[in-house]
């Protein structure tokens, strides 16, 4: 199961480095995952600032 960035992001980039698939990219207005490369590790919300990543 996939992570999701839900509307409490900040835009901040934090999670981009931290994904070891790069499956985090810069939306319109927060950054989102691609579900399809998403390997649900967690380390997207290991370095948020603002707990946006979550499990679906």
């Amino acid at each position: 199961m996939a992570y999701i960035i839900n509307d409490e992001c900040v835009n901040c980039g934090a999670c981009v480095p931290g994904c070891p698939v790069n499956a985090i990219s810069e939306g319109e207005d927060k950054m989102v995952i691609d579900e399809s490369l998403c390997i649900d590790c967690g380390a997207c919300a290991d370095v948020c600032p603002v707990d946006a990543p979550n499990p679906q």
